[in-house]
Protein backbone atom coordinates (compact mmCIF):
# COMPACT_ATOMS: atom_id res chain seq x y z
CA UNK A 1 0.00 0.00 0.00
CA UNK A 2 2.78 2.70 0.44
CA UNK A 3 6.35 2.43 -1.26
CA UNK A 4 8.99 3.62 1.50
CA UNK A 5 11.11 5.35 -1.31
CA UNK A 6 8.58 7.71 -2.20
CA UNK A 7 8.17 11.81 -1.18
CA UNK A 8 4.06 11.30 -1.02
CA UNK A 9 4.02 8.10 0.89
CA UNK A 10 5.99 10.11 2.89
CA UNK A 11 4.04 12.83 3.51
CA UNK A 12 0.97 11.07 4.04
CA UNK A 13 2.16 9.08 6.54
CA UNK A 14 3.33 12.18 8.28
CA UNK A 15 7.42 11.32 8.27
CA UNK A 16 7.49 14.50 6.18
CA UNK A 17 6.04 17.64 6.89
CA UNK A 18 3.26 19.18 4.78
CA UNK A 19 0.54 21.70 5.34
CA UNK A 20 -2.72 19.64 5.62
CA UNK A 21 -5.86 21.50 3.71
CA UNK A 22 -8.05 18.08 3.12
CA UNK A 23 -7.65 14.25 5.00
CA UNK A 24 -10.23 11.25 4.76
CA UNK A 25 -9.82 7.44 4.64
CA UNK A 26 -8.47 7.55 1.16
CA UNK A 27 -7.56 10.62 0.20
CA UNK A 28 -4.84 13.32 1.65
CA UNK A 29 -4.58 16.77 0.55
CA UNK A 30 -1.70 19.63 0.78
CA UNK A 31 -0.75 22.47 -0.34
CA UNK A 32 2.31 22.54 -3.12
CA UNK A 33 5.61 23.22 -1.69
CA UNK A 34 6.09 25.57 -4.98
CA UNK A 35 2.72 26.82 -6.02
CA UNK A 36 2.18 27.90 -9.38
CA UNK A 37 -0.83 29.77 -8.38
CA UNK A 38 -2.53 32.04 -5.58
CA UNK A 39 -3.80 28.58 -4.85
CA UNK A 40 -2.23 25.27 -5.57
CA UNK A 41 -2.85 22.29 -3.52
CA UNK A 42 -2.20 18.34 -4.31
CA UNK A 43 -5.07 15.60 -3.98
CA UNK A 44 -3.36 11.87 -3.56
CA UNK A 45 -4.56 8.77 -2.67
CA UNK A 46 -3.36 7.64 0.79
CA UNK A 47 -2.12 4.09 -0.97
CA UNK A 48 0.71 4.52 -3.35
CA UNK A 49 -0.69 4.34 -7.33
CA UNK A 50 2.62 5.52 -9.02
CA UNK A 51 0.29 7.38 -11.48
CA UNK A 52 -3.37 7.21 -13.52
CA UNK A 53 -1.81 4.94 -16.16
CA UNK A 54 -1.95 2.39 -13.36
CA UNK A 55 -5.73 3.51 -12.39
CA UNK A 56 -7.95 0.61 -12.83
CA UNK A 57 -12.15 0.25 -12.08
CA UNK A 58 -11.29 -0.18 -8.32
CA UNK A 59 -10.19 3.15 -8.02
CA UNK A 60 -13.07 4.90 -9.57
CA UNK A 61 -14.26 6.05 -6.38
CA UNK A 62 -11.71 7.61 -4.79
CA UNK A 63 -10.72 9.40 -8.02
CA UNK A 64 -14.68 10.43 -8.06
CA UNK A 65 -14.32 11.55 -4.38
CA UNK A 66 -11.29 13.63 -4.97
CA UNK A 67 -12.79 15.59 -7.83
CA UNK A 68 -15.60 16.36 -5.75
CA UNK A 69 -13.99 17.60 -2.84
CA UNK A 70 -11.47 19.72 -5.13
CA UNK A 71 -14.32 23.01 -5.63
CA UNK A 72 -14.87 22.96 -1.87
CA UNK A 73 -11.19 23.00 -1.16
CA UNK A 74 -10.65 25.18 -3.81
CA UNK A 75 -12.62 27.98 -2.53
CA UNK A 76 -11.30 27.09 1.24
CA UNK A 77 -7.89 27.91 -0.21
CA UNK A 78 -8.69 31.24 -1.81
CA UNK A 79 -10.13 30.85 -5.44
CA UNK A 80 -12.43 32.63 -6.42
CA UNK A 81 -16.39 31.29 -7.45
CA UNK A 82 -17.25 29.94 -10.64
CA UNK A 83 -17.77 31.68 -13.40
CA UNK A 84 -15.63 34.91 -12.71
CA UNK A 85 -13.19 32.89 -10.85
CA UNK A 86 -12.32 29.24 -11.22
CA UNK A 87 -9.14 26.82 -10.94
CA UNK A 88 -7.79 24.39 -13.04
CA UNK A 89 -7.06 20.36 -12.42
CA UNK A 90 -4.41 18.81 -13.73
CA UNK A 91 -3.22 15.21 -13.53
CA UNK A 92 0.59 15.12 -15.02
CA UNK A 93 1.14 11.20 -16.18
CA UNK A 94 4.68 9.67 -16.59
CA UNK A 95 8.02 11.20 -17.53
CA UNK A 96 6.24 12.94 -21.06
CA UNK A 97 3.17 14.07 -19.28
CA UNK A 98 5.61 15.83 -16.93
CA UNK A 99 5.12 13.58 -14.22
CA UNK A 100 7.99 14.91 -11.37
CA UNK A 101 6.62 12.00 -8.56
CA UNK A 102 5.70 9.08 -9.14
CA UNK A 103 2.24 8.97 -6.75
CA UNK A 104 -0.66 9.86 -8.57
CA UNK A 105 -1.57 13.34 -7.98
CA UNK A 106 -3.97 15.99 -8.86
CA UNK A 107 -3.31 19.39 -8.84
CA UNK A 108 -5.92 21.98 -8.11
CA UNK A 109 -4.21 25.59 -9.35
CA UNK A 110 -6.30 28.64 -9.00
CA UNK A 111 -6.94 32.17 -7.53
CA UNK A 112 -6.65 35.63 -9.27
CA UNK A 113 -4.15 35.42 -12.61
CA UNK A 114 -1.35 35.95 -14.36
CA UNK A 115 0.40 32.70 -12.57
CA UNK A 116 3.65 31.62 -12.73
CA UNK A 117 2.84 28.89 -15.36
CA UNK A 118 -0.19 27.54 -17.31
Amino acid sequence: MHDPNCLFCKIVEGKIPSHKVYEDDEIFGFRDIHPWAPVHFLLVPKAHVASLAQVDESHAAMLGRMLAVAPKLALQEGARPYPEGGFRVVVNTGDDGGQEVHHLHVHVIGGPRPWLKG
